[in-house]
């Protein structure tokens, strides 16, 4: 087979991944607007499905400035919006955006640390970043009981901690993708260890509800308050990770090829764990430990569109909110008038996907 020749095939092949590419963004687009369609339609309170269509297509209400007001800076809602208005802007509208901020920051999250750890078995949970962000998050709740306004930051910080005991663990002159799954399950289990130990502190009920909503991951009664804590740093590390899809595609090569590519290859790996980091800190800051998203999606994109992070970052960007939006429908409209945590929905879709990506791989190796 000549060049040419080789050259046409490539060529197919690379147009047929980004055609199931944008298939794949085009289907996780319209699953996540029907999944927030039913989710602010349907309730305690229902509003028929017409009702709902005016309230979220109203250019009264889009272009108000003081709805945006209200969203952006949590003044009250103006008084002449209608009662199924406020309840769909005020109520239900903050969790689809809220679930839909949690999908991209786990599945990025994830999707770098599979690629700094090239293993697709590795996520934030499995590298203690969650456990971390999750304890801190734990211990603001139980010992500074109104202190919400710094759970973002508690969160960074945990998960911040937590990989750095995971970097010092694994560090030998260096550290290697084997080594950091082994020092991250370490570390997860001893902080899965402190955050069951806390509820000993527990003296309220109502504490211990809302620790264990967090500890489950939940998205029951978000506001655009958690909206706003969330929004910041997602626009700060999406873009980011955008542009360094081409150094992801480097790691993948091998610390040695990286090397003998001019990469410095320990600055650039801890770099983007850093934004992987601020990614699954800030979804647990808002909603607690939403399992096994940062695990899936990554690999579905990969299976659908090749291990070009240039594809995958981008891919996980539209399947990952609406994977949790989906959960999250299930989670609040299964069984009413009880609500389940949004984590037990992803974890009864993740856990039998898990299992199948250990029959697959047969253990941990690198990918």
């Amino acid at each position: 087979m000549d060049v040419s020749s080789r050259s046409v095939e490539a060529y197919a092949r690379l147009d047929s991944r980004d055609r199931r590419l944008a298939s794949l963004v085009v289907g996780s687009v319209v699953v996540a607007f029907v999944a927030a369609f039913v989710q602010v339609s349907q309730g305690s309170y229902p509003t028929p499905l017409g009702t709902t269509f005016d309230v979220l297509t109203d250019p009264r209400i889009l272009f108000d400035a003081d709805v945006w007001a209200a969203i952006l800076t949590g003044s009250d809602f103006p008084d002449w919006l209608s009662q199924s208005a406020i309840i769909v802007w005020s109520l239900r509208m903050p969790r689809v955006f809220i679930a839909a901020l949690v999908g991209v920051n786990l599945s990025i999250s994830g999707a770098v640390f599979q690629a700094v750890t090239r293993n697709e078995l590795a996520s934030p949970y499995i590298l203690g970043v969650s456990g971390g962000a999750g304890l801190a998050v734990l211990v603001t709740l139980v010992f500074f009981t109104g202190a919400s306004y710094v759970l973002p930051f508690a969160a960074a910080l945990g998960g911040l901690v937590a990989f750095a005991l995971v970097y010092a663990i694994a560090w030998q002159g260096g550290t290697n993708p084997v080594r950091l799954v082994l020092a991250g399950v370490v570390v997860a289990t001893v902080f899965q260890s402190l955050q069951t130990g806390l509820f000993y502190f527990l003296d309220s009920t109502a504490v211990v509800k809302t620790a264990i909503a967090w500890t489950t991951g939940s998205l029951t009664g978000v506001g655009w308050a958690q909206f706003r804590l969330a929004i910041v740093p997602t626009l700060l590390v999406v873009p980011l990770l955008l542009l360094a899809s081409r150094h992801l595609n480097v790691l993948l090569l091998g610390e040695e090829t990286a090397r003998s590519l001019g990469m410095p290859v320990e600055y650039v790996r801890f770099g983007l764990s850093t934004l992987a980091i601020l990614a699954a800190a800030t979804a647990v800051a808002v909603a607690g430990l939403v399992g096994f998203v940062g695990l899936v999606v990554p690999h579905a994109v990969r299976t659908a569109v090749g291990s070009d992070y240039r594809r995958l970052v981008v891919g996980s960007l539209f399947l990952g909110p609406a994977l949790v939006l989906v959960a999250d429908v299930v989670a609040r409209l299964a069984l009413m008038p009880i609500q389940v945590p949004v984590g037990v929905v992803t974890g009864v879709i993740g856990g039998p996907y898990f299992l199948y990506l250990m029959r697959r791989h047969g253990d941990f190796s690198e990918f």
